[in-house]
Order: C-alpha cells, then structure tokens, then sequence
C-alpha cells in the first residue's frame, strides 16, 4: 500500500529517486518494476503501477469495446503510452522525455502515494489541485457517507 506526498527532483537525464519508504515494498511487490503511463482524468500527472496491478488495469481497459470515442481514447493514454521502467542500484527510475514533456513535469514534481499505485505530478499542477477545494455541488452520497 503506497501512501504519502513527497517532493521530487527530476535530474537532468530525466531520473528520479524513489523515496526509501517505498523501495522495499517496490522491490518486494514489483520486482523493481513499475510501469509509467498518463493520467487520463487529470492533466499535469502520471500514473505509476506496479506490474500486477497495472496487468489488471490494462486487461480490463482493453476490453472496453472499441466502437466507443471514449474507450479508444483511454486505451490510447493508458495502454498505448505505457512504458516499463525498473528502478537502478540507486533507487531511481528514468521518467520517458515524452511523459514529461506531456504532462509539464520539469525539475521539480510531487509523489503521492494512492494505495495500489503513484501519482508524479508536475509541481504546478500539484499545487493548483490542491489549492481546490470540495464544494457542497461536488458532495455525492458517497462522499457525504465519509467520516473524515
């Protein structure tokens, strides 16, 4: 279970550290192996899963039927950009050029940890979704059930 928000440094070969928190459980869950694909709900971020989690994702993306606009536009951003990346001797993993460049992630980007997969956000991005706040329109019954 990954969780937590921790500030990134993209080098100049367009690697980053894995936090040391979650380097365990990456080796352990994932063999070192994540794969990198876009974010097809919010712009600014990437998503980042674990192969087995990623291989349910991906099976059940693809069975999407075809005929529809939306379905072939999910499998595009996250079937078709999906790239596997196996972090280093150092705990980094290199983020494809295109992926930055996409998204807007530049030095600086955000990780949060969501439960079964990573979020890196580019730090603009990051900071204006956070800087958003829940209205009462945005409450659905599911929300007001939380107890937060």
């Amino acid at each position: 279970m990954f969780q937590g928000e921790t500030a990134i440094t993209i080098d100049d070969k367009g690697r980053m550290a894995v936090p040391t928190a979650h380097r365990d459980l990456v080796a352990s869950e994932c063999g070192n192996r994540l794969v990198i694909t876009y974010n097809p709900f919010e712009s600014g971020s990437l998503y980042l899963y674990p192969l087995a989690a990623w291989e349910r994702v991906r099976d059940q993306v693809n069975k999407l039927p075809k005929a529809k606009k939306v379905n072939r536009n999910l499998q595009l951003k996250l079937v078709g950009a999906a790239t596997f990346v196996e972090l280093d001797g150092n705990g980094r993993i290199t983020v494809p050029a295109s992926h930055r460049a996409a998204v807007g992630i530049e030095k600086k980007a955000v990780l949060l940890g969501m439960g079964d997969k990573f979020e890196l956000w580019s730090e603009q991005a990051h900071h204006a979704q956070i800087r958003q706040t829940v209205s009462d329109d945005d409450l659905s019954e599911e929300l007001l059930d939380l107890q937060l």
